[in-house]
């Protein structure tokens, strides 16, 4: 990288936050602005997309002033404008792309389409350098993935959810619990406070497979929970949430493990919304200590959950390739990570 300072503008609107950065040279946090819509979506138990949209009309003017207020700099000092172009929700990805556009093609800036999931690999570059191969643990409400990086910006899916994603398994049994949504800091929290005393399935799959399912561990809390309702006998929440996350984290921790050395990578990443779970983080560190030579990036909790820093930071690297997108850029809500 030159000694020209790169500032990027970020967008992320992919599903019910709204946000907006601006990253230096790909590595440093100049700003990073965040309007959550969990409230509006709480009484619900999930996001509604209708009002999602509706949000990011009203809050992205906002909160890309501010983050340039923060940021200390003006429209003419950004590069480029980088923008979550999926996968996601389309109408809420469509409010960001359609901003990001418009304020590129007034201000006379190249615009680049970001993959929601680079981004959040790309998360662990604001913590510390990637060093290649690398490996990234994928974590999220809609997304369960090990992906592999041989060099900047190719991605290599080697494994991924079957059918429920872990994020999405939390929330399902978060709401057979009666737990507030989002229900995934809720199972955790009790989870700490019980034990593993329930026989809960996991899902393995053919040998040698990277791939994930929890559809059946899901459908397992479900039933044991409903059964044992029909025999009037009591579930001990604490306990079934240990029971069900011990099951979740055996699974990604042993297939991440393997995935590293088979991979023979210098890091591995955990990225994604489901990152900021502290016995998944725990477990991980426990894993990962006894390995040498290869390095576990965990990021804070403010960039496990969508954020726009994490979009600039994927975006420094595709304007540095040259990866420019065009006014004809459009939400693309099955976006493809490999493409």
């Amino acid at each position: 990288m030159n000694d020209k300072r790169q500032l990027i503008l970020a967008i992320e609107t992919s599903c019910d936050e709204t946000a907006a950065a601006v990253i230096q040279n790909g590595v440093e946090i100049e700003s990073n602005v965040v309007s959550s819509q969990i409230e509006s979506h709480k009484r619900f138990g999930g996001v509604v997309p209708e009002i999602a949209s509706r949000h990011h009309v009203e809050q992205i003017t906002l909160v890309v002033e501010e983050a340039l207020r923060q940021a200390k700099i003006t429209f003419n000092e950004v590069d480029a404008v980088a923008v979550t172009e999926g996968p996601g929700l389309v109408g809420a990805l469509l409010i960001g792309v359609n901003a990001a556009k418009a304020l590129a093609f007034a201000h006379g800036k190249p615009v680049v389409g970001v993959h929601h999931i680079a981004g959040h690999i790309y998360a662990n570059r604001l913590v510390k350098e990637m060093e290649f191969p690398l490996l990234s643990l994928v974590v999220s409400g809609g997304h369960t993935e090990l992906v592999y990086m041989p060099e900047h910006g190719t991605f290599q899916v080697i494994g991924e959810t079957r059918d429920d994603a872990a994020g999405e398994a939390y929330d399902k049994v978060a709401r057979t619990l009666n737990l507030p949504y989002p229900g995934g800091p809720h199972i955790d929290r009790l989870a700490h406070e019980g034990s593993p005393s329930y026989s809960l399935p996991r899902a393995w799959l053919e040998e040698g497979s990277y791939d994930f399912s929890f559809s059946g561990l899901k459908s397992a809390v479900i039933n044991t929970i409903h059964n044992a309702k029909q025999k009037g006998e009591e579930i001990n929440p604490q306990d079934m949430a240990a029971s069900f996350q011990q099951s979740v984290i055996d699974v990604l921790v042993t297939k991440t493990i393997r995935a590293a050395e088979e991979y023979n990578v210098k890091q591995v990443l955990l990225a994604g919304g489901v990152a900021a779970n502290k016995g998944l983080r725990t477990e991980l560190e426990k894993a990962f200590s006894a390995l040498e030579n290869v390095q576990l990036i965990i990021p804070p909790l403010s960039l496990c959950t969508d954020n726009a820093a994490m979009i600039g930071a994927a975006g420094s690297i595709q304007l540095e390739k040259g990866r420019l997108s065009t006014m004809a850029l459009n939400a693309n809500p099955g976006l493809d990570l490999e493409c």
